[in-house]
């Protein structure tokens, strides 16, 4: 993703935010008093007028209902959302990504998109693409390595991940390939920048089969919790849904060998896929 189109796209939320502000101060209501109108909280109202959070889909439709503006929100959040490289489901969590203060993410099938190399993310976006062009393709995969840029940031998040060994295993872009994006995952975790636990295939059955998740700490914000479907996502916030994701998270972690022991595992995969690439 070019830098000055996240910058002008960034300044387009930035106006979204002054927007909503002067509205809502014209219809007289505090930022409290319009939070528990659209079923959010007052501190959610001041994140979306500061652009630091975005507004769901929903939201911005209840915010217009409230000020009686037309559909003017939702118009200019489907403009904002239909401008961006990322799904409309997934942009609110790329803008969280950049917030949070950890990140902890369970991987039970493939490689979690910020620890993806350039060959790894092409590989998946040609299997979910398989008629794109390749200017297509490789708008999504600047997109994604973009976002893997926060693990380079001095204020990078806490990132903790647990990846289920069929992550390790399947030669995504070929055995080459998967051998250069387990050795990167290696090195991160060598530099710090990652804590990675391996659930492996003998630890039989776990409490997330076949499901995603990834769970996102604020400084001062309630955490958030993101799974995915088949051409869908959800931002989860609720507290007792959250409360009962992390106790989920915990028992993954007590299920998956230690992070050095987890290490040693990627390390010896890397090196199968390099013996089997080197054969071939």
């Amino acid at each position: 993703m070019a830098k000055g189109a996240h910058g002008s796209r960034q300044a387009a939320w930035e106006f979204f935010g002054a927007e909503l502000k002067r509205r809502r101060e014209n219809a007289g209501l505090t930022q409290v008093e319009l939070g528990a109108r659209v079923f959010v909280s007052g501190g959610y109202i001041g994140q979306f007028e500061q652009a630091i959070r975005k507004p769901q889909l929903d939201v911005a439709q209840r915010i217009d209902d409230v000020l009686q503006t037309e559909g003017f929100f939702e118009r200019l959040w489907l403009k904002l959302i239909k401008d961006s490289p990322f799904a409309a489901w997934f942009q609110a969590v790329v803008e969280l990504e950049r917030l949070a203060t950890r990140i902890s993410e369970f991987a039970p099938t493939i490689v979690p998109g910020l620890l993806q190399t350039p060959e790894y993310a092409r590989a998946i976006m040609l299997a979910g693409n398989p008629f794109a062009t390749d200017e297509y393709i490789e708008e999504k995969v600047r997109a994604r390595l973009d976002r893997g840029r926060i693990l380079k940031d001095a204020a990078r998040p806490e990132y903790w991940v647990i990846l289920h060994e069929a992550a390790l295993r399947v030669p995504v872009g070929g055995a080459a390939a998967m051998g250069r994006q387990l050795e990167h995952i290696a090195t991160c975790v060598k530099e710090r920048k990652v804590l990675v636990q391996v659930l492996p295939f003998a630890a039989g059955p776990h409490p997330a089969m076949g499901k995603m998740m990834t769970v996102m700490q604020f400084e001062d914000a309630p955490p958030t919790v993101y799974t995915e479907g088949v051409l869908s996502g959800n931002l989860l916030d609720e507290p007792a849904v959250v409360k009962r994701v992390m106790a989920t998270y915990d028992l993954l972690r007590a299920a998956a060998v230690s992070p050095e022991a987890s290490l040693a595992l990627v390390e010896s995969a890397a090196e199968d896929f390099k013996r089997c690439a080197s054969t071939t």
